[in-house]
């Protein structure tokens, strides 16, 4: 026999559970279509996917029936690769990305933003590249990006077409985005790096590079792309969330929880939580690429409406033969799943 909302009521009232109703009557009442998910991540360790690791942490995959296994990729354009692929269900990736696969007549939906600023910054070594004067230094130069396609890579484009270059200009290579950059950097394997926190801070603490672009402020952001920019989000094929609106309900509904404890919690509360492996061996400095970046995080899992126009129109401004007509922004994004999860 079904147990009402109030029997449910009554029980949590006399056992002191009174906090779990919400998730009791959830489960209930919206049976998940897939409980075992998988995604795809390029660098969990990261601030930009921080929301991600503390859904997983704080057991609010779980609260919502869900088993998550996340599989960890160097760069985020690996991370869709594997969703394209059908080796994960949903990706949490780079917004671009969505309207990059339209391009290709794929459609895919982000369906619960982690970051509203790309929190990328662009740096150049000062051991390879002392005498640094402006963009145009650049030049013959080899880049470093976590992985080609990625946003990383899409700042650096972005930033050399504004600047009178071409990505032909430079060479751009994969260097991950946890220790394996910091080595390629102070090796001199790249001349300049674009990457995320903790990355860019640990390099930036320890006098390793000059930055001369960094979206990690929402004004910054603002300047550099005219408008707001949505960054790390969850998404997943059309045809999955159609098939599965109670489980991608359920991750929404994880998602906005750990951007909302993250904003809570505030910056020494978050170090307490994460691995000992995201801190990259300096706690300290893990702390200060969290402060730079918090601004950056969504602090409920909502796009702002004007948010995917600047990303298409950063995508037109340097991509060779982007049609922006052809693209149906609509089919790329959606708050539905985010604004109802604020209501658990």
């Amino acid at each position: 026999m079904a147990i009402s909302r109030r029997d449910l009521m009554k029980v949590a009232s006399v056992s002191g559970l009174a906090a779990m109703v919400p998730a009791l009557a959830r489960a209930q009442n919206k049976k998940l279509e897939k409980t075992d998910v998988s995604i795809a991540v390029g660098g969990q360790a990261l601030v930009y996917y921080l929301p991600l690791s503390i859904a997983e942490i704080n057991g609010y995959f779980k609260e919502e029936g869900l088993n998550v296994k996340i599989a960890d990729f160097a760069g985020g354009s690996k991370a869709l690769q594997a969703v394209v692929g059908g080796s994960a269900d949903v990706c949490s990736g780079a917004f671009e990305h969505t309207i990059n696969l339209q391009t290709k007549k794929q459609f895919y939906r982000s369906f619960v933003l982690q970051g509203r600023a790309p929190m990328i910054g662009l740096a150049v070594s000062k051991k390879n590249m002392p005498d640094y004067q402006s963009p145009a230094d650049l030049k013959g130069k080899k880049i470093g990006v976590t992985a080609p396609g990625s946003s990383t890579n899409m700042l650096v484009s972005f930033f050399l077409k504004q600047h009178g270059l071409k990505d032909s200009d430079v060479s751009i290579i994969g260097v991950g985005a946890g220790s394996g950059a910091v080595t390629a950097l102070r090796s001199g394997q790249i001349d300049a790096i674009s990457n995320v926190d903790p990355v860019l801070s640990i390099l930036d603490h320890a006098g390793d590079i000059q930055i001369i672009a960094d979206t990690r402020s929402l004004q910054v952001t603002e300047d550099i792309f005219g408008g707001p920019m949505p960054s790390g989000c969850l998404y997943a094929s059309q045809r999955f969330i159609d098939e599965n609106p109670n489980t991608v309900q359920a991750l929404a509904n994880a998602i906005v929880k750990a951007d909302k404890w993250i904003q809570q919690a505030g910056v020494d509360e978050v170090i307490k939580v994460v691995p000992e492996n995201y801190l990259l061996g300096n706690p300290d400095v893990y702390k200060l690429a969290l402060t730079k970046s918090f601004e950056g995080l969504s602090p409920d899992g909502l796009i702002n409406e004007k948010g995917p126009e600047t990303a298409l129109k950063a995508l037109a401004s340097y991509i060779k033969n982007f049609n922006a007509e052809a693209i149906d922004l609509s089919k790329c994004w959606t708050n539905d799943f985010a604004a109802k999860a604020q209501t658990t």
